[in-house]
């Protein structure tokens, strides 16, 4: 009985410092990787204006605000520590990669072109339907597939 009560008390206390152990590691990454704190929380802000709104506007936003945090999680990745400018200097030995910073400006050209032709898009939709509201598009495009058949 004095055994089986020593072995549960040891397993708790094992897994009381485990527990312990993985929370101090937890804080200690909250606290020097914020920054993949900031990306996480656009991410999820750019995702939910997305799928939550059935405004189109809204939708484009919520798609740019996602591709931000995609954009600073890759240049927060490109980050050496005590990493410097690519330039070739004497008092330096570590540079930072400069790559993702050029796929980055590439991919920022990208995205403000789809934004300029999905704003085109969208007005044209509201030439042709005179609403940006998704449900009201699909109710009148419903409607005017319904009158075809009839004709």
């Amino acid at each position: 009985m004095k055994l089986c009560a020593l072995g549960v008390f040891a397993v708790n206390f094992f897994l009381d410092m485990f527990g312990l152990v993985i929370m101090a590691d937890i804080i200690h990454i909250i606290q020097t990787k914020y920054y993949y704190l900031v990306v996480i929380f656009l991410m999820m802000i750019g995702l939910y204006a997305t799928i939550s709104t059935r405004n189109l506007i809204k939708k484009i936003i919520g798609i740019n605000i996602f591709q931000i945090s995609v954009f600073l999680f890759y240049i927060t990745m490109s980050k050496v520590k005590h990493g410097t400018a690519p330039i070739l200097w004497d008092k330096s030995h570590v540079y930072d990669n400069p790559l993702p910073h050029v796929l980055i400006l590439t991919a920022i050209v990208v995205s403000v072109s789809t934004t300029a032709v999905a704003l085109a898009l969208i007005i044209n939709i509201h030439k042709e339907y005179g609403t940006i509201e998704e449900d009201m598009i699909l109710e009148k495009q419903k409607l005017d597939i319904d009158r075809s058949n009839i004709a």
